[in-house]
């Protein structure tokens, strides 16, 4: 239990003068302003609305038109994307993500999650009284990222912090929720002040939960792992050849989580999942590896993603699902993934863990 100190008169002083110079004086007939408030907004990948064909479609659209996910120009892309991809993928995903759906609220896990975060940091960090204001978007899909950062300036919010939720940078991920940020208040008259949370893949709060969530995860096993991988989402070489520093974050992630674990490279490796189109990725393929680690005689494996603070589809259809099938069919036997830091008490320990920080001298 935390004991607060006493609070001085001239505490209360300092207190009492702060809200002072925060109170709006306003001219009669003025228009009603709202300010003051500080708002956190969570920002994670994206969900489609339904896992029908033309839910998934718009989803798809919105994600694959991105420039910071596919490079190529446009003149080369769209005609793949409009005349091949979007005819036929959208019905391929809506039936992953149909295996994976919360059909009692009718939405992605992705959207679920990332909600209760929201409302986890809400009670964890308290309203400052009233001051603090604690939301969630998705890059693409809804709710979006220019509604609510609009919602929270227009709730009094002149200053806002941005929390991409992702670990590694990567310019597929982090740079793309700050570019819609960006032109967000390219139509604003009033701005507020705004933060982005940086990268934050060798905090030690960060690694150290990966690790415990790890060992809480094994000790309810009924076999013990010969090797642990930890699956990141690829992104393609030329991407990183072009300077983007995500591989090396991922590589420090899994390194310092050796460190806290106490375990070799042996026992905890690194592979990189979620390959698209022609282009080589960074290796090696989480798929290749758990089929050759099945191959070589290994029987029991267990896979985590230390690059998604939620579950989803990545995580569940791909990993839980596709990569333990492949192990199995492949002479492997036991297999088992290591869910997401999700809205754990780890997981929320790390998320106010950042917004504290990055709140700094704010509240």
């Amino acid at each position: 239990m935390t004991v607060q100190p006493p609070r001085t008169p001239a505490a209360d002083q300092t207190v009492d003068r702060a809200a002072e110079f925060r109170e709006i004086s306003l001219p009669q007939g003025h228009p009603v302003v709202k300010s003051g408030k500080v708002g956190v907004l969570l920002v994670n990948l994206g969900t489609p609305d339904g896992t029908d064909y033309w839910s998934m479609r718009r989803y798809l659209r919105e994600f694959l038109s991105d420039k910071r996910v596919i490079e190529w120009p446009r003149a080369i892309w769209y005609p793949i994307l409009y005349g091949i991809v979007l005819m036929t993928r959208p019905g391929k995903s809506g039936k992953a993500y149909e295996e994976i759906w919360n059909h009692e609220k009718n939405e992605s896990p992705l959207r679920t999650i990332t909600r209760n975060q929201s409302d986890r940091l809400g009670d964890i960090l308290g309203d400052d009284g009233g001051r603090l204001k604690v939301d969630w978007a998705m890059r693409y899909g809804q709710p979006s990222i220019p509604d609510r950062l609009k919602a929270l300036k227009d709730d009094g919010c002149d200053r806002i912090l941005v929390f991409p939720l992702y670990p590694q940078y990567a310019a597929a991920t982090t740079a793309t929720v700050n570019d819609v940020v960006c032109r967000t208040l390219l139509d604003m008259r009033w701005q507020p002040a705004i933060r982005t949370v940086p990268p934050y893949h060798d905090d030690p709060v960060y690694v150290e939960a990966l690790a415990k969530s790890v060992e809480r995860h094994l000790e309810g096993l009924d076999f013990e792992p010969d090797v642990v991988l930890t699956s990141y989402h690829g992104i393609p070489q030329s991407y990183f050849k072009r300077g983007d520093p995500y591989h090396c974050h991922c590589m420090k992630t899994t390194r310092l989580m050796r460190k806290v674990l106490g375990w070799g490279e042996d026992k905890l490796r690194v592979t990189f999942q979620s390959r698209f189109g022609p282009e080589e990725w960074l290796q090696p393929y989480t798929d290749k590896t758990v089929e050759q680690l099945a191959k070589e005689g290994v029987k029991n494996i267990a896979v985590l993603n230390p690059g998604f603070v939620a579950d989803c589809l990545e995580t569940l259809e791909e990993i839980a699902g596709e990569a333990a099938e492949i192990f199995k069919e492949n002479g492997g036997e036991n297999f088992s993934h290591i869910p997401c830091l999700n809205d754990s008490d780890l997981g929320m320990d790390v998320i106010a863990h950042v917004v504290r920080r990055e709140l700094g001298g704010w509240i």
